[in-house]
């Protein structure tokens, strides 16, 4: 009952969750142009995920997963269906998330086991996959009611049927871990916990022991999506667009947002994207338009490239920014390999490759 009078007067007075006001990008968050100056290590035909082994990077593309041994690259696995997230193996293999309706294990002592369904629901929208050492997966399913490609259908029907799941390598077990998330995108081990990435809801969340729930990361200007462990400790997480006032204004107005699904081509919509800048009909902003040439910076962003590097507590250290005037979008992915980091700029379908070493003598020093 406390509840449902605090929602009503939220609702009434503009606050609470009914607020669109977003965090601005100050501290550890300031913006800088990291990402698109960049190296491009790779551009593939539909890169979709990043995974290593600490000698080799694995990239996620298309139907097939290629491993990098210095700028070569080779096939190590060829499925039937696109590749929604990859993980390596502690004792070698591959578990791979197929059309985020399977999740399978390539290679290794475990070859040919799979999961189609967990505690009695069918695998809808696997986008994640992490290997612990004592042999377990933890794997986010995004949503239970939108296939992998319909996120922003997710986002814009207020999503809130994610959830994050156990499976086991030995013995095939599986079990949920937390649903009723909104839209749960990445996952990591930290410790005896697991962190998951709630996207609609700005944060990361840590469950293990008393912990159901805890938030370790919250109030993010941005929709966190996958996390990495950092060499010397940490997480590294991706952010796959940011958040604005527009949107959030259009998330709270229910009638505007079911005739724009019903009636607007879903690239046309008011909504974060992977990807901007590329036609007219796409919705624009005054702060958007060109002055003298020149696409500001600091206008509001339709879609964004992000990498933050946390601390093994969950605190912002720095982050590498791409920014509205960019290109390289879209960030579902980076891993760490031997001082590289590698980001996936989906919205652009390239590989991103800088020396964490200078990265961190140019923000930290």
């Amino acid at each position: 009952m406390i509840g449902a009078l605090r929602t009503l007067t939220d609702q009434l007075l503009g606050r609470g969750a009914a607020a669109i006001t977003v965090p601005i990008f100050d501290g550890a968050l300031k913006p800088n142009q990291i990402l698109e100056q960049a190296e491009t290590f790779a551009e593939l035909e539909a890169p979709e995920d990043l995974a290593t082994d600490g000698t080799s990077l694995f990239v996620a593309d298309g139907a097939c997963v290629l491993r990098y041994d210095d700028d070569t690259a080779t096939t190590v696995a060829q499925v039937d269906r696109r590749i929604t997230g990859v993980a390596n193996l502690p004792r070698g293999g591959l578990a791979v998330a197929l059309d985020g309706t399977e999740v399978r294990v390539i290679g290794g002592p475990h070859d040919g086991r799979n999961w189609t369904s967990v505690a009695g629901k069918p695998l809808t929208a696997a986008n994640a996959v992490c290997a612990t050492v004592d042999g377990r997966l933890l794997v986010t399913d995004g949503s239970q009611t939108q296939p992998y490609d319909r996120w922003c259908h997710d986002l814009m029907s207020l999503g809130r049927s994610g959830r994050i799941v156990e499976l086991g390598l030995t013995d095939g077990g599986a079990r949920e871990i937390a649903s009723g998330l909104a839209h749960a995108f990445g996952t990591a081990a930290a410790g005896k916990d697991v962190w998951v990435c709630e996207s609609w809801a700005h944060r990361v969340l840590a469950y293990g022991g008393e912990k159901r729930g805890l938030p370790v990361v919250s109030r993010l200007p941005c929709y966190p999506s996958r996390l990495a462990p950092a060499a010397d400790g940490g997480y590294w997480l991706t952010a796959f667009t940011c958040r604005t006032q527009l949107v959030e204004f259009v998330l709270r107005q229910k009638a505007y947002r079911t005739r724009m699904m019903k009636e607007i081509d879903p690239r046309y919509w008011i909504a974060p994207a992977l990807t901007s800048g590329n036609t007219f009909l796409e919705p624009l902003q005054g702060a958007h338009l060109k002055m003298r040439g020149i696409h500001k910076p600091w206008a509001p962003p339709r879609s964004y490239g992000l990498v933050m590097r946390l601390s093994p507590e969950g605190l912002v250290r720095y982050s590498l920014h791409s920014r509205v005037d960019g290109k390289n979008h879209g960030v579902v992915a980076a891993v760490e390999c031997r001082g590289t980091l590698f980001v996936l700029a989906k919205g652009r379908r390239r590989i991103l490759s800088l020396s964490v070493a200078d990265v961190e003598r140019r923000l930290l020093s």
